[in-house]
């Protein structure tokens, strides 16, 4: 089952566990979010139409991560806009997040392999507030 996780009303993140499937192409982000997750069945033999992307310009106010656990386990904290830790998650070989909002910390529980995707461009440590 595809968990969102929340603060009140505010989406903080959304986590696909390895084992989800489905037989349909599902995107389980708003259509608005600047970072689109989703999970896509196809039968073979099934093709998807060559395409490129107009440009389009985007303004963009946030930084939002998708991380796939390739190897390992990690515990990912969950907090609020104002630092306050909410909850946390164990994730998996196979499971992923995407962070959404509020800030987040991690625990390597094991020797952890992880497949980072956020947007760009990166301004190094302009970019994050540590706590």
């Amino acid at each position: 089952m595809i968990e969102h996780i929340k603060n009140g009303s505010q989406l903080l993140a959304v986590i696909v566990p390895a084992d989800y499937t489905t037989t349909d192409v599902e995107f389980v982000t708003d259509p608005a979010n600047s970072q689109q997750l989703g999970v896509l069945f196809h039968k073979g033999g099934d093709t998807i139409a060559s395409h490129v992307h107009r440009p389009h310009e985007r303004i963009i106010y946030d930084t939002q991560e998708t991380l796939i656990i390739r190897k390992g386990k990690v515990r990912v904290n969950f907090y609020s806009d104002q630092q306050d830790f909410l909850q946390s998650r164990v994730l998996a070989s196979g499971d992923i997040v995407l962070l959404i909002s509020g800030g987040h910390g991690f625990e390597m529980i094991e020797d952890t392999l992880m497949v980072e995707i956020k947007q760009g461009p990166y301004i190094g440590d302009k970019d994050k507030v540590r706590f």
